[in-house]
């Protein structure tokens, strides 16, 4: 939704939104193109695998990762079983955008693996660390209390069980902090994760549980937080790691080849994922190491990243 959002804020004028079933094709022209940025289901659009192979303008799309096959223990059954479809129908398009390096190596690779035949260009897309569209922050003249903030729909993947585990060891030691947990409620497995969140936070009122917040909820805890955490074991990108840098904030993160991606300049503390041991003396370190929070901050402040205005102007450059 973040991405359909700001782009569409960003590109202005030079897009029109269209609903598929409601939109007449025929309407388009050689010089037009069809963007589809959402990962969806061609079985549900009547038509589309046709439109795509004889279609009067361009198509272009966006790609966000190959997670369901990669890991289909912790993903929907439904989503696992569609994917490779949804993968192979990519190959129709005239172009697609992959959200990070890994992603579009993901999807050559599927496509290798599988011959599949295809004219399809492929770039990478780099995402926008501004989700609000407010000013870049400077960074804090003094150190926040100690309030942790970790973002992601609730599910395995995003491993908000294993960090709340951390923390309660790390409180039983008699560490003082909070931590704040905000996302929506994965249907398929999320339930278990928040009757264990909501377990330990009676033990805990540190610990607060947020569904579904809005952006201006999330936008609040970002300015009292000390630092963002994402134990995530497998992603597309790493929007929140993006997000957590514009507003010059650590970010204490999985050390995963595709948020290598973004962290290499800076900013994070990367660890092992599932290491509690080194996740504890990580999030302790954040916590309680002015020295290091206060360098981390610095260079989260200074260092480049990239903007949904430069996100929509390289669609606007892949696609002229």
């Amino acid at each position: 939704m973040r991405v359909n959002r700001r782009l569409r804020e960003e590109l202005g004028e030079a897009v029109q939104p269209v609903e598929w079933g409601k939109w007449n094709p025929a309407t388009a022209s050689k010089s037009d193109w069809y963007l589809s940025t959402e990962v969806f289901d061609a079985d549900q659009r009547t038509g589309f695998i046709e439109f795509l192979k004889e279609s009067p303008c361009r198509t272009a799309a966006m790609f966000p990762d190959a997670i369901p096959l990669k890991f289909p223990e912790i993903i929907w059954p439904h989503s696992v079983a569609r994917h490779p479809r949804y993968m192979h129908t990519l190959s129709l398009f005239d172009h697609v955008f992959g959200i990070s390096e890994e992603v579009k190596h993901d999807l050559q690779g599927f496509w290798a693996w599988q011959g599949t035949p295809t004219n399809t260009a492929l770039s990478v897309l780099p995402l926008g660390a501004d989700f609000d569209g407010s000013p870049r922050r400077s960074p804090q003249l003094e150190v926040p209390a100690p309030l942790l903030v970790c973002v992601g729909i609730v599910e395995p993947r995003k491993n908000q069980s294993f960090l709340v585990d951390v923390a309660e060891s790390m409180w039983a030691k008699g560490l003082a902090f909070e931590l704040h947990i905000v996302g929506r409620i994965n249907p398929h497995f999320g339930k278990p994760i928040v009757q264990k969140i909501k377990a330990i936070a009676a033990r805990n009122p540190q610990l607060q549980f947020h569904e579904a917040a809005s952006d201006e909820v999330f936008s609040n805890l970002l300015n009292r937080a000390r630092s963002v955490v994402f134990p995530t074991i497998a992603e597309g990108c790493g929007l929140p790691v993006l997000e957590a840098l514009w507003r010059s904030l650590p970010c204490v993160c999985s050390d995963l080849p595709v948020l290598r991606e973004i962290t290499h300049d800076g900013g994070c503390l990367c660890i092992e994922p599932n290491n509690s041991e080194e996740w504890e003396r990580g999030l302790t370190q954040i916590l309680t190491d002015d020295v290091l929070w206060t360098k981390l901050a610095n260079e989260a402040s200074v260092r480049p990243l990239p903007t949904w205005s430069d996100s929509a102007n390289e669609v606007r450059q892949q696609l002229r």
